[in-house]
């Protein structure tokens, strides 16, 4: 089921900072980007995409990003410069629709420069915060910055900014007639290592179903034979492991017996198997696997 690998292994402490970052992020993604609207204490806007960034949780509803300390020389950034002089941002979401815009607007433009202008994005008056909404973004997210923390102070250093979030505003194109997201023609972008970027559209989503809350077989309850197989994936296992059981021998030759005589061997139940794992049948594609090594 897995090939011999071979592994690198690396210690940030023998690695310069520059070399670390890069592997880090390389394997590290995609990674959602805060495209973040601030002010300074002129009033002055600003916009800058960070791809630190992640939900950590609903209740409160928080969000923290990090405009790290840069590596190169040990700087900060005017984002965390705002934040901290006006605890208040606007976190928006990136399409693929703008996605050259928003890295335009990552220029590191002179202190007081206006990105929105700059990068050609539209700026909206926020409800409850003074920063601006990025017009052209298919969801804002307006928060309060409730803290700062500091992981370091050398460069490359993380600067952890917790946000409360006030409010979520949300394109109505991209709500769909049951009041969910359409999640791929919203089609986010992620970050990845190097120049790489992905993107969430129709085309690449995929459904995972959710395991059993706690009647799973797992792997260890699948059968030796099929658990060893060199037909069946790790992701096929891992289907057939969120079974709630294994059939017995009776249910086992009793479906065998019901087949088409042109289905009974072994690779075109092994066929059968996969095919009901790729329509989320579990149930029946664990039964063709069993019919494949125990029927009789």
């Amino acid at each position: 089921m897995m090939s011999e690998k071979t592994w690198r292994t690396l210690k940030p402490e023998n690695c310069s900072v520059a070399e670390f970052h890069s592997w880090m992020l390389a394997c590290v993604g995609p990674r959602p980007i805060a495209f973040v609207s601030t002010i300074d204490a002129q009033g002055r806007p600003n916009l800058a995409p960070f791809s630190f960034f992640n939900v950590f949780g609903t209740n409160p509803a928080t969000l923290i990003f990090s405009p790290a300390r840069r590596g190169r020389d040990n700087t900060t950034k005017h984002t965390l410069h705002n934040v901290e002089a006006v605890p208040q941002c606007v976190v928006n979401t990136v399409s693929y629709s703008i996605v050259e815009q928003m890295s335009l607007a990552s220029t590191e433009f002179e202190e007081g420069v206006n990105e929105f202008e700059k990068a050609g994005f539209t700026a909206l008056p926020s409800n409850l915060v003074k920063p601006f909404r990025v017009a052209e973004s298919p969801a804002s997210f307006e928060c309060r910055v409730e803290q700062v923390i500091r992981t370091g102070d050398q460069g490359g250093a993380g600067n952890l900014v917790i946000c409360r979030i006030l409010a979520l505003h949300i394109n109505d194109n991209f709500i769909d007639l049951g009041g969910k997201i359409k999640q791929g023609e919203m089609d986010l972008v992620g970050r990845l290592g190097y120049e790489f970027y992905s993107r969430a559209n129709d085309a690449a989503l995929f459904k995972v179903p959710k395991p059993r809350k706690n009647d799973a077989i797992g792997f260890d309850g699948l059968p030796k034979e099929i658990r060893e197989s060199d037909f069946f994936s790790g992701n096929e296992l891992a289907r057939m492991a969120s079974c709630s059981r294994i059939f017995n021998e009776g249910e086992i030759n009793s479906f065998f017996d019901s087949l088409e005589e042109e289905s009974k061997g072994r690779e075109d139940l092994i066929r059968l198997s996969k095919f009901e794992l790729n329509n989320f049948n579990f149930e029946k594609a664990l039964l063709f696997a069993q019919c494949a090594y125990f029927a009789s």
